[in-house]
């Protein structure tokens, strides 16, 4: 009787979400064009870090080597970049990775990946309208924080921040007012100030061409004397290394390409407009891929710019552009970069803000958080309670707490919405294909081509008698799908926490990476071997099971460089979504309630995606959806 009760638990934990195949009716507003995307993913991803994170790793990670730095972290992010497109293509629904999730490895590592993207973005919204409130106030001679501190000071230090920032909250309210407006307006303004970054970017590269000195990039150890000979104050002056386009080795640019990586965090946005986009098979994946394309073209010449226009240890990191123009003699230039700087924060915090409601609407709907946040404005056709109680969150958050420990919260957040992304494209990529009969309401599998049973044989492994997914096949890849995730973990963990013993040669470090090597390889090669789902998509990840795996890697080695501290945060919040999830949202998960509800006489046949077994469910039911 215990094990029984168990085993239902445990069922409940890995169900998933089975949707019907298409575009399907939605209450939003389908109004997004390709252009609209782009936007969106561009104004998310270029946020103010490309004026300030160039200087920043130039001067204390990487030189001139910079490019490089964004050219790998520009290719690590086109791998997670990759799968989201095809996912897009695949399920053209709202929820991100949530759903991604759902529909592949199961409700409750659904919910952990729904909740860390709510807690990223809340996070990111209330950070970045606290940057614009403070560039703004630096434009006007730090006048606002100045008064605030005069009048209302709080001493709570790593908890609150120093004063209330009502600016920020304010900035925060006035959005989430757009935001509910409608997704149509709030593109206009995204492309608006989108666009008038890029061309303060195209000035920068253009101006930093025209006045840079290519010596720059091959500096030299008398170079840098004549410079401190020439300063008053050489405190500012940065370390020269070993001079050259790479002086810092290439430890520096692969430390410096790891801080490049999360310049390119925000394109997942594009993916929670599933429901929104007129045509989103085609148009999520076109702008994912072109908005990734524009903002590498933008940190790459951006950074080019500024190591070409000055020598790469006398940047400034809070502000290098101005003081590259300054040094130059363009000093009016800087006015410039100021607007590019706030054009730039405004659409990053558009770009925090647009997907949390969505998000928060597509767990909400599905009966994992609260009903009444899946509520729809019957005019505008937005999430209206997911949108104003995040914008309230979230200008609280920016209102009075300090945010500098809270960061790399987002990171892991994102970080693991990526890898689950990849291991649910890898998954997919090899189950068994249905097809839907034009005219006939059944679903069938390509049962002319698979054997009625199936036995798993090591030679079936190595060598499938078929060529087509079958429903063994894809058991297979689930199952080495979920053993390569934990070997990676592992292999990541040593990796990031033990490199000391393991450069030095230590024999047993060096035997467990070897052996986590050796059985990652073979489990690959297992995958390789199976037979792939030949469906025709508007886009597929090229090089599966390769890509993915990379993509996986590189994420959890990225997360696995997070302090202790973040880990215990992160446990935090992770208690407080389980608490949520365990007393809420399994019982009324609306899968929960369709395997309540009774099944009619009349049933059609089909399959839920891990395709180990067919079960009968009645099509015509609303909250029936088939995939």
């Amino acid at each position: 009787m215990l094990w029984q009760a168990l085993r239902r638990f445990g069922q409940k934990l890995v169900r998933r979400r089975v949707l019907e195949p298409g575009m399907a009716e939605t209450r939003l507003a389908r109004c997004l064009n390709t252009l609209d995307l782009v936007a969106l993913g561009v104004g998310s991803t270029l946020g103010a870090g490309v004026y300030v994170l160039a200087g920043e790793v130039a001067k204390e990670k990487a030189g001139p080597s910079i490019v490089i730095c964004f050219l790998v972290a520009a290719l690590s992010s086109v791998l997670a970049g990759l799968c989201y497109a095809e996912f897009g293509a695949r399920v053209p629904r709202s929820g991100s990775a949530y759903l991604y999730s759902y529909v592949t490895v199961g409700e409750l590592w659904a919910f952990t990946t729904g909740w860390n993207l709510i807690l990223s973005y809340v996070i990111g919204t209330a950070s970045v309208a606290r940057a614009w409130s403070s560039a703004f106030d630096n434009l006007i001679g730090n006048h606002i924080s100045q008064t605030l501190k005069g009048i209302v000071s709080l001493n709570v230090p790593h908890i609150l921040t120093e004063y209330p920032d009502f600016f920020a909250m304010g900035l925060v309210l006035l959005l989430t007012g757009l935001l509910a407006l409608g997704a149509s307006e709030s593109a206009l303004v995204t492309k608006v100030f989108t666009a008038v970054n890029l061309l303060v970017l195209g000035f920068v590269i253009i101006s930093g061409f025209i006045n840079g000195d290519l010596h720059n990039w091959k500096l030299t150890e008398e170079d840098y004397k004549l410079t401190a000979v020439g300063l008053n104050d050489t405190a500012s002056l940065g370390l020269l290394g070993s001079g050259g386009f790479l002086p810092f080795g290439i430890e520096g640019l692969l430390r410096g390409a790891a801080t490049c990586f999360y310049a390119f965090v925000g394109f997942d946005c594009i993916a929670t407009t599933g429901e929104e986009a007129q045509n989103p098979q085609r148009s999520i994946p076109m702008g994912i891929v072109i908005s990734l394309f524009v903002c590498f073209l933008a940190y790459f010449g951006v950074s080019s710019a500024l190591t070409l226009m000055m020598p790469y240890y006398q940047l400034h990191p809070e502000s290098p552009l101005p003081e590259a123009f300054l040094y130059v003699g363009w000093a009016p230039a800087r006015y410039l970069v100021a607007v590019g700087s706030l054009c730039a924060l405004s659409t990053s915090l558009l770009g925090s803000m647009f997907p949390m409601p969505r998000v928060i609407f597509a767990m909400a709907e599905d009966g994992l958080l609260f009903r009444v946040l899946a509520r729809i404005h019957t005019g505008t056709h937005t999430p209206i309670m997911a949108t104003v109680v995040s914008g309230i969150i979230a200008a609280f958050m920016a209102f009075l707490f300090e945010l500098t420990d809270l960061v790399d919260l987002m990171s892991i957040g994102t970080l693991l919405a990526y890898s689950l992304v990849s291991i649910c494209v890898l998954i997919l990529r090899y189950q068994p294909d249905w097809e839907m009969k034009p005219g006939e309401d059944e679903v069938e599998f390509q049962e002319e081509k698979i054997p009625k049973a199936e036995k798993l044989t090591l030679q079936g492994l190595f060598c499938p008698f078929n060529l087509v997914p079958t429903p063994l096949s894809g058991q297979v890849v689930y199952v080495c799908s979920s053993l390569l995730a934990l070997l990676l973990t592992v292999l990541c963990l040593v990796l990031a926490q033990w490199p000391i013993p393991l450069l030095a040669g230590d024999p047993l470090w060096v035997a467990v990476v070897v052996l986590l090597l050796l059985l990652i390889t073979g489990i690959t090669g297992v995958i390789w071997r199976q037979p792939q789902n030949s469906s025709s998509l508007h886009f597929k990840v090229p090089a599966v099971p390769l890509l993915p795996l990379v993509s996986i890697f590189v994420n959890v080695y990225l997360m696995m460089q997070m302090t202790a501290g973040t880990w215990a945060r992160f446990g935090v919040w992770m208690l407080i979504g389980f608490a949520i999830y365990f007393g809420y949202g399994i019982q009324h998960s609306l899968e929960e309630v369709k395997s309540d509800q009774p099944l009619p006489k009349s049933r059609t046949k089909t399959v839920d995606l891990d395709l180990r077994r067919s079960v009968d469910l009645d099509l015509s039911s609303p909250c029936i959806h088939s995939f």
